[in-house]
This record gives structure tokens, C-alpha cells and sequence, in this order.
């Protein structure tokens, strides 16, 4: 007998990283959501490595963080060892880190979720959905309740007929010790959603009190630590140290005579794995020349004996991930607490999705996180954020909430995703976005508040934090700029300007690589009033002055075909001098907009003119009848 819940705004199904964020984000909107998961104590859970960040990643908690997001605030309280990634280069291609105590962040995690007034928490399993004329109107449980919503989110995470494999066993699972998702798998497959498997893996836990630490390297955290949330000022919880070991030949011996009992090397796994993230196995194939490889071992909590090797992915058997372990220097005696394994599990192929990560043909259902073809913790909540916003504002009429490259990495991320798809795992690098001297992880609050504050997803603390410390910027740009001094007294306080050089603000002064404030006190006393925080905001912006106006007379430009949507039942097959490959691509990819199809893989601007020409043609087709 089937019974009805009463009706939601929006209902996320799945509570890890993209779900969490995802009914978070809707209830900011204030929608009315619904959270459901199989079990509300594994809520922020963290399924793999206890970190959070990284390079490009660390850019997308910022962002998160920036709308307001509860990552951020999550790994802050959770984080026990923060280190800025790449901090000999610039400020650009920097990536904050964290090792996280994983009970801390689950913590985190459960509190922030509870908070939210209008968000309900729900245990069950979603096995089908509700559709209705072509367009997805809520859930049903495993018991037979039905639930509806005028948005539904799914975040169902590697759970969708997912197969863990150890050597050449093989069993059904979402993560270890919980059951796979075959049913929701099912209706997918009937709903005729395009479909795909990936993999991914995890290394061997290890019991902390059977290393021995005193034999090992050491990476400490950083003295002074760059947090996450604009929130906060500096670290909450303890900092700790990493160990640092090496494999060696004897190691890559033991794998390399076990190759066939892996399950990947056996032909257990059709899945395809991240090529940036391997395994020891492909470690030790792909760079047969290289005598070891680094492993970090990483404790999962202040209170926890557990270490997470990284480095050290497998899907060996357990004999064998023993027989490595104790090879490997100051590892002798460790003790496996649970084995290393892979996962395979099926994805979406998220060019089925528009910006909006809605299914373009099921409107209602919204996709985030590893069902999208990606992997990592920060890319499943920054999708989960998108799909929360555009859910909620779906549900209330609102207009979508839309990102694009120019303006963020979540932008980059959905763009990437939705245009050209995935072939493996889709990671974050600083590397994909074109415009990352702008989209910096210091300025994320700058260029993504304002804009979540207007579709109001920020709330008032946020708003204010935000609103001092723009006031406290246009000060001490008023300050730099409102002051022109000779060359002749830069260059003799150090600026590299040239001594017979016009006059300069010390704002331009700033922007001259080399050039502090602190350079630049004799002549503005007041800059001295500014806090440490805001001078160093003021020089990074200054740094990148130029590199950015310069992105921004590019930005602008791609702007002006941007604005060129491309319908979603546009014919490529009437256009004369489109290749056939060219054009098999752009049916499957299905762009939104023209910028969108400039980045189809193989497109030419001959090409792109032919596209926007056919669409002016209907334009005008459209407007004389």
C-alpha cells in the first residue's frame, strides 16, 4: 500500500559531500527540502582521503564558501593540518589544504545540517521515481512512500550498482560495508538515461601504534594556516604532523609478480580510473623506470590510530596489500585495519545536463557529484551546490543561477562536464580554466557573494563579513590611488620603476611586481591603519591589475556570442559544411550556447560561423512569420 508524505520544494537524495551541500544550498534559498539517506550518522561522511583542498580544488571550497556554502566552515573546524599548496608560486595557481579528523567533520557536517530551519532529514531508500508528463515530481522509498516535490536532486555517489573489488573478489557495494543502489540503477536504465561505468580506489588503512614514526620523515603543518571559510581567521582544531616513506624495488617486486591477481590487471573491472590519481599497480607499470614512489601517511583524527597511506591505491588481495605494506620502510609491522579496494559504479553522462545540471530530457531531476562522471570530494559539493540553487529556484520560479569559466571554477567544472563529458574521473586542476589569474581562491568572496547575496543563497553574518571587508578594500584603495608620487622617490624606496619615470600612484606603484605596502608607509602613513589580511588583498589584486584587465577585454568578447543560445531541438544536420565527425559531436554534446560549442572538441571558427549563421537564419525565420 502506497502512502504520501507531505509535498517539498526540493528533495535531495543522498547525504555525502554533493547531497549535503546540495539541500543546504536549497534551504538558503528557502525552499522547503527534504534530505534523504540511508542512514543520517554517516552524514559527512568522508568516504576516501580525510582531506579537504588542494590545487584547483581548494579553489572550488573557496567558491563554495563564498555562497555560503558548509564545506569550508566544515574542513575549518575539522582541518588538522593546513598547508598552502604551491606557495612559491603565485597567489593564482596556490591550493589550500587540509588533512581533516574525520569525526570532527562529520560533526561539522551534522550540526551545520540541523541548523538549517527549513531543511528535514529523512532515512530510507529511494528506489524509484515520480514522473509525471515527462518531468520528475519526487521519490519513492523502499517501504512504498511516496514524496513528492517540484524538484528532485540526486547525489547518489558511487552507490549506483556499485561492485567493490579485492583481487579477484568481487561484491556489491557503494562504499565498504554498505549496500549498492540497484533499483534507482534500474529506473535510470529505463528512463533511457546515457549511461557509463568508472572506477576509482582506495589504499589500505593502517593502524597508527604499529608504525614506527620515529624512523620517518615528517611534514608539519603550516605556521601560520590559510583556512577555508572567509568566515574565519585561523585554524580551530589541533595541528599535527604527516609521515613521509617511500616504496622501493623490493615493493614494486611483490607487485609487479601479483599483477594478474589484481583486479584491474585480472580483467575483473570494466570501469575506467583517473589517470592523475593511479594506483600502486599502475604506479608501478606506467613508471617501470622510477625506483619508488612517495607515500604520505595521513592521520585520520586527533583521537584515531588510523593512517590513511596515500599513495598507495590497490585493488590487490589481501595477502599481497600485506606482503607490499611490510616492505616498505618503517612499515614492517603494520597492522591493516581494513583493506585497500576499487569501486566501480555506474555514471551519467553529464552532456545530458544543462548548465543548470538538470536533465535536459526529464526536467525536475537534477544531477551532482561522482553520477556525473567525477570524482573528489570539493567537485561532488561544488555540483551539489549548483543543482541545490537551481533546484529551489526552479521550485519558486525563480530565474536559474547560472556560472560560466570567466567568473568561477564551478563554472569551469559544469562547463567542462556538460560540453565535452568525461572519459575518466573528472578532477579540478588549475590548469582547465582560462581565466585563473582572475579566479583566484583569495578573491572567490569578491566575485561570488554579491552575486549569491542578489539570488539569495547568503545570509546576513556572510553579508556583513563580506561588506566590512569591501569597505575596508575601497579604503585602502582610495588610500593608494588618492597618492601620486615622483619616480625618482619610488625607485629610492625600492620600487623598480625607473628613476626619470613619470609621476605614479601608489596604487600603480602596487601593481610592479616586488611592491608591498609596507614599501609604500612614508608615503601614506594611513596605510598602516589597514589590517594585515586587507594588505594583502590589496597587493594580490594589485599584482594581477593588468593580467586581469587584459582577461577582461577577452572575457568580453566571448561574451558577445555567449549570448547566442543554441535551442535544445537545434538540427545540425541542415548545415552544409559541417564535417560528419564535427557533427556527430555537437548532437551528443549539445551545447546551450555558442560558447559552449566554440569548446566542442575539433570545432573551428569556420565552422562556429556556420552555426551562428544557421541560427540567425531561424531568427529571422521565426520573426517574419
Amino acid at each position: 500500500m502506497f502512502h504520501v508524505k507531505h509535498q517539498f520544494d526540493v528533495i535531495v537524495v543522498g547525504g555525502g559531500h554533493a547531497g549535503s551541500e546540495a539541500a543546504c544550498a536549497s534551504a538558503r534559498m528557502g525552499a522547503k527540502t527534504a534530505l534523504i539517506t540511508l542512514r543520517a550518522a554517516d552524514l559527512g561522511v568522508m568516504s576516501c582521503n580525510p582531506a579537504i583542498g588542494g590545487l584547483g580544488k581548494g579553489h572550488l571550497v573557496r567558491e563554495i564558501d563564498a555562497l555560503d556554502g558548509i564545506m569550508g566552515i566544515a574542513a575549518d573546524r575539522a582541518g588538522i593540518q593546513f598547508r598552502l599548496l604551491n606557495r612559491k608560486k603565485g597567489p593564482a595557481v596556490q591550493g589550500p589544504r587540509t588533512q581533516a579528523d574525520r569525526a570532527l567533520y562529520k560533526r561539522a557536517v551534522h550540526n551545520l545540517i540541523y541548523g538549517y530551519e527549513n531543511l528535514s532529514v529523512l532515512t530510507g531508500e529511494v528506489v524509484d521515481l515520480i514522473v509525471r508528463k515527462n518531468r520528475v515530481e519526487g521519490v519513492v522509498l523502499a517501504d512504498g512512500t511516496e514524496i513528492s516535490a517540484r524538484s528532485v536532486v540526486l547525489t547518489s555517489g558511487t552507490f549506483l550498482r556499485g561492485v567493490i573489488h579485492i583481487g579477484d573478489e568481487a561484491s556489491s557495494g557503494g562504499r565498504m560495508g554498505d549496500a549498492p543502489s540497484v533499483s534507482l540503477a534500474h529506473r535510470l536504465d529505463e528512463l533511457n538515461l546515457p549511461l557509463g561505468r568508472l572506477k576509482t580506489g582506495t589504499p589500505p588503512r593502517l593502524n597508527g601504534k604499529t608504525l614506527r614514526w620515529d624512523v620517518l620523515d615528517h611534514q608539519d603543518a603550516d605556521p601560520v594556516p590559510d583556512v577555508f571559510s572567509f568566515l574565519h581567521k585561523t585554524a580551530i582544531a589541533d595541528q599535527i604532523s604527516c609521515g613521509i616513506t617511500h616504496t622501493n624495488e623490493k615493493t614494486h617486486e611483490i607487485i609487479r609478480t601479483n599483477l594478474e591477481r589484481s583486479a584491474m590487471y585480472g580483467g575483473h573491472i570494466d570501469g575506467v580510473g583517473p589517470r592523475y590519481c593511479p594506483s600502486i599497480e599502475d604506479k608501478v607499470v606506467r613508471f617501470a623506470d622510477k625506483s619508488s614512489h612517495q607515500i604520505f601517511l595521513e592521520p585520520e583524527g586527533l583521537t584515531d590510530d588510523t593512517v590513511y597511506p596515500n599513495g598507495i591505491s590497490t585493488s590487490l588481495p589481501v595477502d599481497v596489500q600485506m606482503d607490499y605494506v611490510h616492505s616498505i620502510y618503517g612499515l614492517e609491522n603494520a597492522e591493516i585495519l581494513q583493506p585497500g579496494y576499487a569501486i566501480e559504479y555506474d555514471y551519467v553522462d553529464p552532456r545530458s545536463l544543462s548548465m543548470k545540471l538538470e536533465l535536459k530530457s526529464l526536467p525536475g531531476l537534477y544531477l551532482a557529484g561522482q553520477i556525473n562522471g567525477t570524482t573528489g570530494y570539493e567537485e561532488a559539493a561544488a555540483q551539489g551546490l549548483v543543482a541545490g540553487l537551481n533546484a529551489a529556484a526552479a521550485a519558486h520560479d525563480r530565474p536559474p543561477v547560472m556560472f560560466d569559466r570567466a567568473t568561477s571554477y564551478i563554472g569551469v567544472m559544469v562547463d567542462d562536464l556538460t560540453v565535452r563529458g568525461v572519459t575518466e574521473p573528472y578532477r579540478m586542476f588549475t590548469s582547465r580554466a582560462e581565466f585563473r589569474l582572475s579566479l583566484r581562491a583569495d578573491n572567490a568572496d569578491q566575485r561570488l557573494t554579491p552575486i549569491g547575496h542578489q539570488h539569495g543563497c547568503v545570509g546576513d553574518r556572510r553579508w556583513k563579513v563580506f561588506k566590512e571587508k569591501k569597505n575596508n578594500l575601497e579604503k585602502g584603495m582610495g588610500l593608494l590611488e588618492g597618492k601620486s608620487v615622483p619616480s625618482r622617490d619610488l625607485n629610492a624606496a625600492g620600487v623598480k620603476v625607473s628613476a626619470d619615470g613619470p609621476r605614479r600612484s601608489l596604487y600603480e606603484a602596487l601593481t610592479i611586481a616586488g611592491t608591498q605596502i609596507e614599501t609604500l608607509l612614508s608615503f601614506e602613513p594611513e596605510l598602516a591603519q589597514l589590517a594585515g589580511d586587507i594588505r594583502t588583498q590589496l597587493e594580490r589584486d594589485a599584482l594581477y591589475a593588468h593580467y586581469i584587465n587584459r582577461q577582461a577585454n577577452d572575457v568580453q568578447a566571448l561574451k558577445r556570442d555567449e549570448n547566442k543560445s543554441i535551442p535544445h531541438d537545434f538540427s545540425y544536420d541542415g548545415i552544409d559544411g559541417l564535417s560528419n565527425e564535427l557533427r556527430t559531436k555537437l548532437i551528443a554534446a549539445k551545447p546551450d550556447n555558442l560558447a559552449q560549442a566554440s569548446r566542442v572538441d575539433g570545432m573551428t571558427p569556420a565552422a562556429l560561423m556556420l552555426i551562428l549563421a544557421e541560427l540567425k537564419h531561424l531568427s529571422f525565420g521565426q520573426k517574419a512569420s
